[in-house]
């Protein structure tokens, strides 16, 4: 079966449905890795139908990345609008990270389960971390590293950056409402995963949309990661890609 297209996931999206959820209608084969809804049918709940403004083509995202970088605000801002386009994590849990839970042995980002978005899990949710995502939390922990939050306040009363930061600044640098949000990043990586052909199941783990099935959920919170890893270095290569063309132009 060919790829679907970008605009079949996005109106997918947008409907509040996924490709598994679609159950027997459809199998979908990918270059790594096959997904066969059969086995799955119910197992993940509908994706949320809420829009949220993204960008997909390339080029644009390229121009976007230039732009972060540019970027001369708050530094712990900054930061984590570098981060989020990599990680791809719910707004929420990137301004609420702490250092202590990031593994720089293992490269790893271990989001306690209490933190976690209508996720009802016993067990952290497990953040592959690509080269470059380490090179940045390395170069933020000289700032940030004495304390609890990777991303702290600007305001020195011991809480995370606020939950407006990320759009705020993206407003700043010129982004409308309808162009890209700090949830948009999500969609973006869903999106292009999915058209560039990487297994389903392995991107909607990384995404920690939730199942229905609590014991399944507590088993697959933590499968495929040596794919995910490899899927997560290959996304932020991208995305260093898209940032060098534009770069040069």
């Amino acid at each position: 079966m060919r790829f679907l297209s970008t605009g079949f996931y996005m109106l997918l999206s947008i409907l509040g449905l996924s490709v598994i959820s679609l159950g027997g209608l459809i199998a979908v084969q990918h270059i790594r890795g096959k997904v066969g809804t059969q086995d799955l049918r119910g197992a993940l709940t509908p994706v949320n139908a809420t829009h949220r403004a993204t960008i997909l083509d390339p080029a644009q995202i390229g121009q976007l990345l230039k732009a972060i970088d540019m970027y001369n605000g708050f530094v712990v801002v900054r930061y984590a609008l570098k981060l989020a386009p990599l990680l791809f994590v719910r707004p929420g849990e990137l301004r609420q990270a702490e250092w202590s839970e990031i593994d720089w042995d293992d490269a790893m980002w271990r989001i306690p389960a209490e933190k976690m978005k209508k996720v009802k899990i016993s067990i952290p949710h497990f953040v592959p971390l690509a080269r470059q995502s380490l090179e940045l939390l390395r170069e933020l922990q000289s700032v940030t590293g004495e304390g609890k939050w990777v991303f702290p306040g600007q305001r020195a009363n011991g809480r995370p950056m606020s939950d407006m930061a990320l759009n705020v600044a993206l407003r700043t640098m010129g982004y409308g409402k309808g162009e890209i949000c700090a949830h948009g990043f999500r969609s973006m990586a869903s999106t292009i995963l999915n058209e560039q052909g990487f297994n389903r199941d392995w991107i909607e783990r990384q995404l920690a949309h939730s199942e229905r099935d609590g014991v399944r959920a507590a088993y697959n919170y933590a499968e495929y990661l040596p794919e995910r890893r490899k899927m997560m270095q290959a996304w932020a290569d991208y995305l260093d890609g898209l940032k060098e063309t534009a770069s040069n132009k």
